[in-house]
């Protein structure tokens, strides 16, 4: 019985020190979508625009390009409230975060950051506003 408890106990062991990376990764996803947060919330587009990929990066060429794109589609991304971050899953490879952000109206908007893995830490490699189903009062 004695090495039945010695096998739980270092299977649990296993399990715990399997995660850590798990862990380390979905916080430098966080840490990575909040400073970004930061930095539009003063307006540092410069700042923000360093979160992103390097196919972001070319796509819009310069901070001010992309900060109007984030101030005309993505207000809530501009000027957010509250924010929580949900849960995270990879799809097809990438790495998908759900982010839950409450806008100074007080509406919900749910968006799934894509994020990558490069030489300079994670990066914000595209942004999706899902709808949200219609509630009825």
């Amino acid at each position: 019985m004695q090495g039945f408890g010695r096998l739980m106990a270092a299977l649990g062991l296993v399990l715990v020190l399997g995660s850590l990376p798990a862990v380390a990764q979905e916080r430098g996803i966080e840490e990575t979508i909040g400073q970004q947060l930061e930095a539009f919330k003063k307006d540092d587009f410069g700042a923000a625009f360093d979160f992103a990929s390097p196919t972001i990066k070319n796509l819009f060429r310069t901070p001010e390009n992309f900060g109007a794109m984030v101030k005309q589609g993505y207000p809530m991304v501009w000027r957010p409230g509250d924010v929580t971050f949900l849960e995270q899953r990879e799809i097809a490879g990438a790495i998908w975060q759900k982010v839950q952000i409450v806008d100074g109206t007080g509406r919900v908007h749910i968006l799934e950051y894509q994020m990558i893995q490069t030489p300079e830490g994670w990066q914000i490699n595209g942004v999706q506003l899902l709808r949200q189903p219609d509630v009825a009062a």
